[in-house]
Parts: C-alpha cells; structure tokens; sequence
C-alpha cells in the first residue's frame, strides 16, 4: 500500500516531468541535450528517485531517450520515425474526426469555424510559414480529438502522439510550412463535420495528415542533413 512518502515522491516527480516537458517541447531544451541527474537534482533541489521518476515518464511519451550506462538525452526523432508517427496519426485522427461528426453537428461545426476565423488572421500574414496553434481549446486538431468523446483515442493523442510531434517540429522549425492549404483543408474538415457527415470528414481528415506527412517529408532528409 503507498506511503505518504510514496505519495509525495510521485508527486514530486509528476512536476518535474511537467516542467522538463514545457521545456523540452518550447525548445529550451533542444533533441539530443544531455539530461543529467545530478543537475536535475540540482535545479529542483531534490533526490534522484524523482528525477529518475520524471524521466522515466517522459521516455513514456516518447519524448525522452534513455540508454542503459549512458542516460537520458531529449530524444532525436529520426525521418522513420516520424513517418510512423504520421502513420498513427492518420489512423487515430481519422477515426476521432468520424466520431466527432457523429457525436456532434452544427453547434459543433460553428463552433469549429469560429476557431478557424481566429487562426486565418494569423496565417494571412504568414502564409507560407507554419501553421502554428497555441494548444489547449486553440488547437484545432485537440478540439476535434475532445470532441470524438472516446477517452482511449483522447489519451493516446494528448499523452503520446501529440508530444512527439511536438518534439519534431522543434527540430525542424525552420522548415517551410504550409499554413494557408492547411488551413482550407481545416474548414472542409469543419463543414463535413457540421454536416455530421462521419464518412466525408474522416476521409478528409486522413487525406489532411497525408498532405502535411508530405510537405515534411519533401524537406526532412535535407534538413537533417544539414544538421548532421
């Protein structure tokens, strides 16, 4: 049976790996920096049980390497990997959006769109650059994954996909974006789910995630080259 103190050292780590995530994932902390222990335990002032804790739960998201007798490093997502992302992605999305559609109609469509109108503004002045989202009830694509009401789909998007992907757009910032189809495709997604239409607003969502694979996938293997 856990002790208070059992209680407390989870806790404790749960924060760390809070605070090591929103460093990781701002870019503070770049793919491949070394995480050593003993200046985590410095910097939070605490034992290593929770460093090694934290740690551990954000090698559980994917976001964290850890190797035997060498430590933890931010992870380096390789361009096979990232494909295999991408290929999840399409699978679990698809299947959010068709619940979404079917969970959901008009209200839910508007609601989308009103979403939409915000982000265009921004993308308007950048329209080649990145289609960039703030998180929370501002990422289109976590609204949808809310709004298929499936707390297994949910969980795997939030807690393992979504801080991957994070993670590989921190490495590849600085790769052209394409905000301004990103966006159209977006609003068809929306109309179809306002139409509660499942079959039309997967199919599109799928193909949305494909487009985006692409349009990385065309400048990655240059990119990581040139950081090689």
């Amino acid at each position: 049976m856990p002790t208070s103190r059992d209680e407390a050292r989870g806790l404790a780590a749960e924060r760390l790996a809070s605070e090591l995530r929103q460093d990781i994932l701002d870019g503070r902390l770049l793919p491949g920096a070394r995480l050593g222990e003993v200046a985590l335990t410095e910097r939070f002032n605490v034992s290593r049980g929770p460093v090694r804790a934290a740690l551990n739960l954000l090698g559980e998201m994917g976001i964290v390497s850890i190797v035997p007798n060498s430590g933890a490093r931010v992870r380096v997502i390789k361009r096979q990997d990232a494909q295999a992302l991408y290929e999840v992605r399409e699978a679990l999305e698809g299947k959010a959006t068709e619940l979404a559609a079917k969970n959901n109609g008009a209200e839910t469509g508007r609601r989308l769109q009103s979403l939409l109108n915000q982000h265009a503004s921004e993308i308007r002045a950048r329209p080649d650059g990145a289609y960039l989202q703030t998180g929370g009830d501002q990422d289109f694509h976590r609204v949808i994954a809310e709004m298929s009401e499936n707390s297994i789909v949910q969980r795997y998007l939030s807690r393992e996909l979504y801080p991957q992907l994070a993670l590989l757009r921190v490495k590849h910032r600085h790769v052209t974006g394409r905000g301004a189809a990103a966006l159209r495709e977006h609003e068809r997604i929306a109309a179809a789910i306002a139409d509660a239409d499942p079959e039309v607003a997967g199919l599109l969502m799928r193909r949305h995630i494909r487009n985006s694979w692409k349009a990385l996938e065309a400048q990655l293997s240059e990119n990581e080259e040139e950081t090689e």
